[in-house]
């Protein structure tokens, strides 16, 4: 089973099926609304805005080991073409990239993965296809994801400016970050969680970036779950501790209870590291966070430019 039995029970509890009704595709997402975006807005004194994308190149995380998972590749097709004919006149060049959606910084679609033959809602796997990919639970169901954010900067919590080993975070370690930034967790936040993984991926150590990883680890889930909190993301290449423990490291027990129970939308390869210092340096880990990824009808996972605003 891709489960064993104390991982079905957490599964159980933090299941949010029929919650917003038979038809939802949105999960966690409903949790967003006017008090939790003007939250949001309320928490930018300065009007400094910092990106959290990694750039979208060749060079990007992506090692071969997934099947399909490419980085991206940037073709021009067009240069200076000129509609008249004449290359004085009015020209345009356009251009196209070919990737992955979960390639680079981006968000897990609810349709992303599942177990037993079945997605959030109960929805059976069937609805995704080779021809029409996600036919429920695409990446274009989420709608603009603006809301307020909050850092758990869960390294320097830790006194480390990485973790050399595949740390579980716990929900105690969530709730300690944000007790000692003064902040209450309320429904509908967004959650950034920083572990220092990106250094690795900075370096050009793309094979240590994903192979040993800290990681949301399925306690941390239940205490995201009991928070009511909208969505999730981290500054690592999987999510969740890796190797993954047990028998068989290829099996994503917080993917699976995240996404198909919780129906928590979980964010990756998010580069943290500079609203972090500003955060160290102000003592302020709260912003508003502007996270809508590109609509891709029936996509399985969403690319995205995070901008946290403080």
């Amino acid at each position: 089973m891709p489960l064993d039995e104390n991982q079905r029970a957490l599964a159980a509890r933090v299941s949010n099926w029929g919650r917003w009704g038979a038809e939802d595709q949105r999960g966690t997402l409903n949790l967003l609304d006017a008090a939790s975006t003007m939250r949001g807005a309320s928490a930018v004194r300065r009007g400094v805005s910092f990106p959290l994308a990694i750039p979208v190149d060749a060079d990007g995380p992506q090692t071969g080991r997934i099947p399909g998972r490419s980085n991206p590749l940037h073709t021009m097709t067009s240069v200076s073409y000129a509609f008249t004919g004449d290359s004085g006149d009015f020209a345009t060049s356009d251009d196209k990239i070919e990737t992955g959606l979960q390639s680079t910084t981006h968000w897990d679609a609810l349709a992303h993965a599942g177990y037993d033959g079945l997605l959030f809602n109960g929805l059976p796997a069937s609805v995704i296809s080779q021809d029409a990919g996600a036919t429920r639970l695409g990446v274009q169901n989420f709608g603009p994801v603006v809301t307020r954010g909050l850092l758990c900067d869960v390294a320097r919590l830790k006194g480390v400016d990485w973790f050399e080993d595949s740390y579980s975070i716990t929900g105690a370690d969530l709730e300690e970050c944000l007790s000692t930034a003064g902040l209450t967790v309320m429904p509908g936040d967004a959650v950034l969680v920083r572990t220092g993984q990106m250094h690795f991926f900075k370096i050009g150590d793309k094979q240590r970036y994903a192979d040993i990883s800290p990681g949301i680890g399925l306690d941390a889930v239940e205490w995201l779950h009991d928070n009511n909190v909208a969505c999730v993301a981290n500054d690592t290449h999987v999510f969740e501790p890796y190797p993954c423990p047990g028998a068989n490291p290829y099996l994503f027990p917080v993917h699976m209870i995240m996404l198909r129970d919780v129906g928590m939308p979980q964010g990756q390869q998010w580069d943290l590291d500079e609203l972090a210092q500003d955060c160290a340096a102000d003592g302020v880990y709260e912003f508003l966070l502007s996270a809508t990824p590109i609509p891709v009808t029936n996509g399985c996972g969403g690319l995205l430019a995070p901008v946290a605003t403080k």
